[in-house]
């Protein structure tokens, strides 16, 4: 059977897409998955089968089938990562970036009688400062560990 027909995604290359493909698959700076993508879908169009293409690049013909049948319908737009499915923040990154600015102040320049803030004080100064939602002191903990401020 000839492999070019053993896919219902046949994959005929302009110049152009060539071009771009094989730049991209010899582009040292590029990430590993995406000159993956572009050496299987270079493969495909030059009429090599799914399981030739795994075979050739170390890979299992599942990824073979999955970016060939991407590419033929989204052209090279599909050889990019969909977005990844995950809880949608909470809180805006201004809101962030306001309780890490109010954590690099002195409490005394903000009228707290502390000598120094903790995530609890920080938690209801960002509060009462009209950030909504409030943040949680965990929260408000969380965010500063990320960025190594001690208050």
């Amino acid at each position: 059977m000839d492999p070019v027909l053993s896919s219902p995604y046949v994959i005929r290359l302009g110049d152009g897409e060539r071009a771009e493909l094989e730049s991209l698959s010899r582009r040292a700076t590029a990430p590993q998955r995406a000159v993956l993508r572009a050496r299987i879908v270079l493969l495909a169009g030059a009429g090599v089968g799914n399981a030739e293409i795994a075979r050739r690049l170390g890979t299992c013909e599942d990824t073979a089938r999955k970016w060939r049948r991407r590419f033929c319908r989204e052209g090279g737009k599909g050889l990019a990562d969909l977005p990844r499915p995950g809880r949608p923040r909470v809180f805006p990154a201004a809101a962030v970036a306001q309780v890490k600015a109010l954590a690099c102040e002195l409490p005394a320049a903000s009228e707290t009688p502390a000598a120094r803030w903790s995530c609890p004080e920080l938690a209801r100064k960002a509060s009462a400062s009209g950030i909504e939602p409030a943040p949680s002191p965990s929260t408000v903990r969380r965010w500063l560990a990320a960025d190594a401020l001690k208050p």
